[in-house]
């Protein structure tokens, strides 16, 4: 028996608007508000909807034999509950069937892990808490930004409680090997990895409508056939992609949803498939080799590296100077510059500053909202400014605050309550 794990990822970066030089004191609203609502209602109208009912319909269908997994990212979840509550809904909708997981992420979908693992906990807290409040589930699998990993990251997120963490399937750590089994990094066997398929991943997200493609067009049935070619002595092969594959990248008149459509028909009418989701496919299945990644890999871009986010001296310069504020916004510990600071956080910031040429650079573009990544980098050093000038304004307010005196005039307390009471008014 083998598994066909489908995992999509949902984002939504808060874009920022054209922030100038001049506007650094004067502004400290960054975010283009009318952009991201306006980009938010094109995706949720051409892939979210008729995505989520199209998933609900073939969970109904089969019989609840279709599954699926989401992560959506915190800034995702929060958009759709102000722009687009009906998009929330659907997820919810999918929820409440028993057939689809949702998986942990970092809150704003960030780099933190590599510049801090204390605001990574603090993200990853945050998120599983979002998706405990709308979905009702506490994730029990971990996914980082984009799938960025290594084998420190799958020992710490072990640490933390999870069972199992997604990667890239990259070949030059396979080795040949097939990336159709779990696996388990060098240094912990007591978690899990889930490695992508990229092959057959991007033959969906990538090249399904691609007319000089020698396999175009895909069809449901050519790609269960290339699913069952795959599954000799596969345990479990998994498909991860963005959902905006449906609508948005393989706009509707490509035959996406057809494709969609069909795909669990073909899957389950061979013998030996079942769709399972990530935490059953652990359930189901031993780690039967060692996956060694002592350097962080993704599933961005060709190198499938970190260069989609740190290839060049804009973006190395902007995500050290920004994290070096950390100790100082927590600190100060006022919720509203927590949340600036943690917004500038999101790692499209510094995927659209990317440099890259040719097939990468076409596809940098294509995510960004700027005219250039020079462009990406004077917006958001000029808000980066700004921001560090709210803080140290803060900063100084607090400084020169009175400090108020506790006087308790009630019955004997623990101290430990007094002192948290007396911290909160300092």
């Amino acid at each position: 028996m083998s598994s066909i794990c489908l995992y999509f990822q949902v984002h939504q970066p808060y874009r920022l608007k054209q922030y100038s030089f001049f506007s650094i004191g004067n502004d400290h609203q960054y975010e283009d508000e009318n952009l991201n609502r306006e980009i938010l209602n094109k995706v949720a109208d051409k892939c979210y909807i008729p995505a989520n009912k199209k998933m609900l319909e073939l969970i109904k269908r089969h019989g609840k034999k279709f599954k699926l997994s989401f992560s959506i990212s915190g800034v995702a979840i929060e958009q759709f509950e102000k722009y687009r509550p009906d998009v929330l809904d659907s997820f919810k909708e999918l929820a409440n069937t028993g057939c689809v997981e949702f998986l942990a992420e970092t809150y704003y979908h960030s780099l933190c892990y590599m510049y801090s693992k204390d605001e990574f906990v603090r993200q990853v807290d945050k998120h599983g808490a979002k998706i405990q409040q709308h979905f009702n589930q506490k994730p029990k699998v971990f996914r980082n930004t984009e799938l960025i990993y290594n084998n420190e990251m799958a020992d710490f997120v072990q640490r933390m409680g999870y069972k199992a963490i997604l990667a890239e399937g990259v070949d030059r750590l396979l080795h040949g090997r097939t990336p159709n089994i779990l696996y388990s990094p060098p240094n912990n066997k007591k978690i899990k990895c889930l490695l992508k398929n990229h092959k057959l991943s991007d033959d969906v997200a990538f090249r399904f409508s691609d007319t000089n493609w020698s396999e175009y067009p895909l069809t449901a049935q050519k790609y269960a056939d290339w699913l069952k070619i795959n599954s000799y002595q596969a345990d479990t092969i998994n498909l991860f992609m963005d959902y905006e594959t449906f609508g948005e990248h393989q706009w509707e008149g490509t035959g996406i949803f057809r494709f969609l459509d069909h795909l669990p028909e073909e899957v389950l009418k061979m013998e030996g498939f079942s769709f399972n989701t990530p935490s059953e496919v652990v359930d189901l299945y031993d780690a039967k080799g060692l996956y060694d990644a002592h350097h962080y890999t993704s599933w961005a871009d060709t190198e499938r590296d970190l260069s989609a986010w740190l290839s060049n001296p804009m973006q190395s310069e902007t995500l050290s100077k920004l994290y070096a504020l950390e100790e100082d916004v927590k600190r100060l510990k006022n919720p509203h510059i927590l949340e600036k600071w943690s917004k500038l956080q999101i790692s499209d910031h510094f995927y659209y500053m990317c440099t890259k040429n040719w097939g990468d650079g076409m596809v940098h573009n294509y995510f960004s909202p700027y005219n250039s990544p020079y462009d990406s980098y004077i917006y958001f050093i000029n808000a980066l400014s700004d921001f560090e000038l709210v803080l140290r304004k803060a900063i100084q307010k607090k400084k020169s605050e009175p400090v108020k005196v506790f006087v308790n005039r009630g019955p004997a307390r623990p101290t430990s309550e007094l002192n948290a009471e007396l911290e909160e008014e300092v």
